[in-house]
């Protein structure tokens, strides 16, 4: 009895695309500070501690180069 060959599924090869994409997250921090001002300066240093990572993502898409192999 004879057994047919099994077929190969041809995949489609992909292409390679790269972007530059600017990301921005809303993110709540907090500072011991004797005024608001001296509190944006710690901010603002990279002092502070995160409360909670952002949930509000902003992606926007600046370019697609769609180049040759």
């Amino acid at each position: 009895m004879a057994v047919p060959a099994p077929t190969l599924e041809v995949k489609p090869r992909l292409k390679t695309f790269h972007a530059t994409v600017l990301v921005t997250r809303a993110e709540q921090w907090w500072v011991e500070a004797e005024t608001a001002e001296e509190a944006r300066e710690f901010l603002a240093s990279g002092q502070g501690h995160c409360a909670s990572p952002g949930e509000c993502v902003h992606v926007e898409l600046e370019a697609v180069l769609d180049e040759p192999d």
